[in-house]
């Protein structure tokens, strides 16, 4: 029981999280439903977010632009991933999202096509990153993977996007 105790404690608290396999592994299909396999990412940092249009922490939409638009050119890409498993908050199509995202936050980070983020149905990159670091609890949960395609953490939609916690683990993992 201690050892499960104090292993629990160490993958909490250790800056990275092995994870059989890779986020390179996985793929999903774009807004436009185009496959975007996560391997073109190859040597980039990953920062892999489950979205909702009508949830309170949507106003994070510009957080995630802005970050992209800092760190894009360093070697981060930022990835939107729409989901409608927390309160229903996004029932919309992937038009109805597409639109809500660039007519309301000017969004052009990379977007997939709504899925299942939890539970057994739940796309096999979350199952992959549930296993690695946690399942996400809430909308806009993050990932941040290193250009290696391994699990660094992940962070509760209460850390924002440009939060200094979060910020500090994206340029400690670019790869420029």
């Amino acid at each position: 029981m201690r050892s499960v105790i104090l292993g629990f404690f160490l993958a909490l608290f250790s800056n990275q999280v092995k994870a059989e396999g890779s986020a390179h592994d996985f793929s999903f299909n774009n807004i436009d439903g185009e496959p975007m396999p996560f391997s073109q990412y190859k040597g980039k940092a990953l920062l892999v977010v489950n979205t909702a249009s009508k949830c309170g922490f949507t106003g994070q939409y510009d957080g995630l632009q802005s970050l992209w638009e800092s760190y894009k050119d360093k070697g981060l890409v930022v990835v939107g991933v729409p989901s409608n498993d927390f309160g229903g908050q996004e029932p919309g199509s992937k038009e109805d999202i597409k639109e809500f995202c660039t007519v309301n936050f000017n969004i052009n980070f990379p977007m997939t096509s709504k899925v299942v983020v939890k539970g057994e149905e739940a796309h096999p990159f979350y199952q992959w990153a549930k296993d690695a670091a946690g399942g996400p609890m809430w909308n806009f949960h993050k990932y941040l993977i290193t250009p290696e395609g391994e699990m660094v953490k992940g962070f509760s939609s209460l850390v924002g996007p440009e939060s200094k916690k979060l910020t500090k683990a994206i340029e400690k993992v670019l790869p420029n």
